[in-house]
């Protein structure tokens, strides 16, 4: 209701609701027009405030000079505050209708009529009056407050406002996560806190954890931040100065240093979660760090791709992938079977690679076909542990075990009953009567006494043994029985054989090694014992020796024994040779000579070895030995082709050096006659003349010519033999071609040794890509070794070459393992050279030799180095 005017005679109660609202709005309007314009200088000096407090700067002042420039920023603030709200006054009711007529358009000021009231009492003008208010009254809904204007650009026409928001915004993201720390240090100078002096020694650093790997991180003794591996240490070291004990105060909580002596001290802290530390000493705080902590996150594994069987064999293939922040440390998988989730899971070693990397993949291919569980569904899951011990897993694989695959009728039925006894290991009374129907036909197994007792046993500890480790144990006999059935007689005296060499191989290191160490003792008991030991393992050899060549007659007559190659039977029989040879060792042993019975010992594995490969030779088809026999012509064709090129390149050098002699002598003789224009008495015989041609360099043209022919048709032969021509033959063609051409120039015009050189090195490069395509498609090298890598095709044997003066000093023709060598073109020595050795070249070639047996017998080495091993002792 509006001053002077009676309720009953004013305008409607709505309307001037309307109106006093629109009035508290403009007042609030003129309010901040007013206001915000005086508050800007104010902002201003905070806004420089927070900039220098974001930036770290105060704190870096010594204290009275903080608590200075604190003060400084407190009186401008004051100041400029006060210099803008002198004579600040809030807009009245009267400004705020002047605002609301202007933001409206509205003349002659209607507002104001609804407030005032006549001056006389006429009814004819309080009538029209009434009818003047109400007008007015009726123009309030159209009032408008209008936006609020500052006026900030007239009073900041360089924009300067828009860069200290700028400054603000650019100093709050370079304090980051530290705008309390650092406004808190900006407003709190720090009056105790001093600088290490001249006399005070103040270092501090932070450990990580071993596991890591991390170098130790230095803090700044003027302090500050850092970031941290949980579980790091940290270590503080003060020396110098005088006071007290110092204190280190973590988070509010302070524990004394300990004291190292009169002047110096040390704290250390494990780190486990972020925190506030600093050093405090006679009230004074030294230095003080804000750290982090950074979590160690567990390791994450998983299958790069779904395991499954190996494209080769019987190995399972399990591709992987793990990852860690700081490093892996172990890799494991873990086998369950899923028709027993209870049963304990088969545990996996995996290989990762050296210095605990942090990001690993690779491929483990176990060979888990001789398990129990072989053949039958499981789940395998990966565990990746780091160095924290915290472990992460994949999720589980599902996959079919790989089995080997028996043919014989009772191996089948033993792997069956052990798979059944995996899957109900509590239901014995099944398997043993499976065992019993297996006992009672023995003709299935021809009788074999061996394999009945264990069936026998096997049924006996399945009805007597009563623990549960007893299931493993018969499952294992199970096995060795199904495979012993499956391998034959043969296979089970192999293995025998194989176990008795190395039981014999142990007992000699084990004696030598005693010799070494007691070498006066001969007449020692223990010496004594050592030999009757080393007699009763030549004696298990020997009769290893008998039964499986007993046994590999008796397969090779069941096999049809008068197709093998002439001799070969003869040779498998004949145990004389190997009866010697164990002989020797007997007396060896006897006599303490290890050396010599070790010797022995490695002759005779050579001879089975041999013996294993003349097997595996004759079990090839005739057209697959025919084929080989044929690529075995042909490398040796090539072998000649080099020594006949090799020959070649010595006449070409004789010839080049006979020339270079004739011109030197020629030369000399022209220097040394008078110089006269009598004629001279012509020589008794005389030079030719020089660019005829040479008959010999004639000869080797005709024999470039024909070696060059006959290397075309041992490229189509070998083309023929194995679908390909290797790339160093072509090679050779081309470069004996330009070395025929240089031969048919004559003396002085053609120079054939650069390209006679390059045929040699293409034959011999040749030769081995023949050698390696031989050994792909028929498995063997130049000499028939099996699984080895082909031979040098004459090795470095250019005349004055490396490789020939090597040749030339072994002795005759010898290697430094006494064996012997090829000669400098390629040919076997046939015993041309035939000699007894020296006794310093006996003892050089044995320890040679002792030493290849050591690195061979040690199985980690890889399988590069454990082949080139056994190929150097391998006789040519």
């Amino acid at each position: 209701m509006m001053p002077g005017l009676p309720p009953s005679e004013g305008a409607p109660g709505p309307r001037l609701a309307a109106l006093d609202r629109r009035r508290r709005l403009a007042r609030l309007a003129l309010w901040w027009e007013d206001v915000w314009p005086r508050l800007w200088p104010a902002l201003a000096v905070l806004g420089l405030f927070l900039i220098v407090a974001m930036v770290d700067l105060l704190p870096r002042l010594p204290g009275p000079a903080h608590a200075l420039v604190l003060g400084g920023f407190a009186v401008a603030l004051g100041l400029v505050a006060w210099r803008a709200f002198r004579g600040f006054a809030p807009p009245g009711a009267a400004a705020a209708e002047r605002r609301l007529e202007k933001a409206s358009g509205l003349r002659h000021r209607p507002l104001a009529a609804l407030a005032d009231t006549p001056s006389g009492d006429d009814p004819a003008a309080l009538a029209l009056w009434r009818v003047h208010q109400q007008r007015a009254a009726a123009q309030i809904e159209r009032l408008k407050v209008g936006m609020p204007r500052p006026g900030l650009p007239a009073r900041d026409p360089r924009a300067l406002r828009g860069a200290l928001v700028l400054g603000v915004l650019a100093a709050l993201t370079l304090a980051g996560g530290e705008v309390a720390e650092r406004l808190r240090r900006s407003v709190l100078p720090d009056f105790a806190s001093a600088a290490p002096g001249p006399g005070l020694r103040l270092e501090a650093w932070v450990t990580p954890p071993a596991y890591t790997g991390a170098a130790p991180v230095f803090l700044d003794p003027a302090g500050g931040t850092a970031t941290v591996p949980a579980g790091s240490r940290l270590q503080v070291a003060l020396s110098g100065g005088g006071g007290a004990v110092p204190e280190l105060v973590v988070e509010g909580a302070a524990s004394p240093f300990r004291a190292l002596d009169g002047a110096s001290f040390t704290a250390d802290i494990l780190l486990e979660q972020g925190s506030r530390l600093a050093v405090r000493r006679n009230g004074m705080e030294l230095a003080h760090w804000a750290l982090t902590v950074q979590a160690d996150a567990p390791p994450t594994v998983a299958f790069a791709e779904p395991p499954g069987r190996a494209a080769r064999g019987l190995a399972t293939r399990l591709p992987w992938r793990a990852e860690d922040d700081w490093g892996l440390a172990s890799l494991r998988a873990e086998v369950r079977l899923k028709a027993r989730p209870g049963a304990a899971p088969l545990t996996l070693d995996l290989s990762l690679p050296g210095g605990g990397p942090k990001s690993a993949r690779g491929t483990a291919q176990p060979d888990l076909s001789a398990h129990p569980w072989a053949g039958l569904e499981a789940d395998v899951l990966l565990l990746a542990r780091d160095g924290a011990g915290q472990e992460g897993r994949s999720e589980a694989a599902s996959l079919t075990l790989p089995e080997r695959s028996f043919n014989h009728p009772v191996a089948k039925l033993l792997i069956g009953v052990r798979r059944e006894l995996s899957v109900e290991p509590e239901r014995r009374t099944p398997a043993r009567r499976a065992l019993e129907d297996i006992g009672r036909a023995p003709e299935a197994f021809e009788h074999d006494l061996a394999t009945y007792l264990a069936i026998r046993v096997a049924r006996s500890r399945l009805m007597t043994d009563r623990r549960a480790e007893a299931v493993g144990e018969v499952q294992d006999l199970l096995w060795e029985v199904a495979l012993a059935l499956e391998e034959g007689r043969d296979g089970r005296t192999l293995r025998a054989l194989q176990q008795a060499r190395e039981a014999l191989r142990k007992a000699l290191e084990q004696a030598e090694r005693q010799q070494q160490e007691h070498p006066q003792a001969a007449q020692d008991q223990a010496q004594q014992e050592q030999r009757a030991e080393l007699q009763r393992r030549i004696q298990e050899l020997r009769d290893a020796i008998r039964q499986h060549l007993e046994a590999l007659a008796e397969r090779l007559q069941r096999e049809n024994a008068e197709q093998m190659p002439e001799g070969a039977q003869n040779r498998l029989m004949d145990q004389r040779d190997m009866d010697r040879r164990t002989r020797r060792m007997e007396d060896a042993a006897r006599e303490g000579r290890t050396e010599d019975a070790k010797k022995e010992l490695a002759e005779l594995e050579e001879m089975l070895k041999a013996l294993e490969e003349g097997r595996a030779q004759r079990a090839e088809s005739p057209e697959r030995q025919q084929r080989r026999e044929r690529g075995q012509q042909q490398m040796g064709v090539v072998q000649d082709m080099v020594k006949r090129q090799s020959d070649m390149l010595d006449r070409s050098h004789q010839r080049a050096e006979q020339g270079e002699r004739d011109r030197t002598q020629r030369s000399r003789q022209q220097r040394s006659q008078p110089q006269t224009r009598w004629p001279q008495e012509p020589p008794a015989a005389a030079a030719p003349e020089q660019g005829a041609p040479d008959p010999q360099a004639q000869q080797d043209g005709r024999s470039q010519r024909a070696l060059r022919r006959a290397l075309g048709e041992l490229m189509q032969q070998f083309g023929d033999l194995t679908g390909e021509i290797p790339e160093g033959l072509g090679r050779a063609d081309q470069a004996m071609r330009e070395a025929q051409e240089a031969l048919g120039k004559g003396e002085g015009r053609g120079d054939p040794r650069d390209a006679q050189q390059r045929a040699l090195r293409a034959l011999q490069e040749g030769g081995r890509q023949m050698a390696q395509s031989m050994q792909r498609q028929f498995g063997m090298g130049m000499d028939g070794e099996e699984d080895g890598d082909p031979q040098d095709m004459a090795g470095e044997n250019q005349p004055g070459g490396e490789g020939q003066d090597q040749a030339q000093g072994q002795g005759e023709g010898r290697d430094p393992l006494g064996r012997r060598s090829r000669d400098v073109n390629g040919n076997a020595d046939n015993g041309a050279d035939t000699r007894v050795p020296e006794e310093a070249e006996i003892l050089r070639t044995r320890r040679l030799q002792e030493e290849l047996r050591r690195r061979g017998a040690e199985k980690e080495r890889p399988p590069e180095e454990l082949d080139y091993i056994d190929r150097l002792l391998k006789r040519f």
